[in-house]
């Protein structure tokens, strides 16, 4: 039961999201024809935003392959 109401809670948020997407894209180009600098810094937040969840599983990663490295070390030794 959980799991159809998550999935029905999932398929009815994304017409919502898709709305405000455009939304936003409409302000920034009505800002851009203006001659507003709000489009570079919208474009400079995502990319700041964007580089988090790159850098959490670049550094995730990094640290379960030294751990399968010592381990196979550990192993090779015995």
């Amino acid at each position: 039961m959980r799991v159809v109401l998550l999935l029905l809670t999932l398929f009815t948020s994304i017409y919502s999201a898709s709305a405000q997407c455009a939304m936003c894209k409409a302000v920034v180009e009505s800002n851009m024809n203006g001659g507003d600098s709000m489009a570079s810094g919208l474009n400079n937040g995502i990319m700041f935003l964007m580089a988090f969840p790159y850098i959490l599983i670049g550094t995730v990663a990094y640290f379960i392959y030294r751990h399968k490295k010592s381990l196979s070390k550990q192993t090779k030794g015995a």
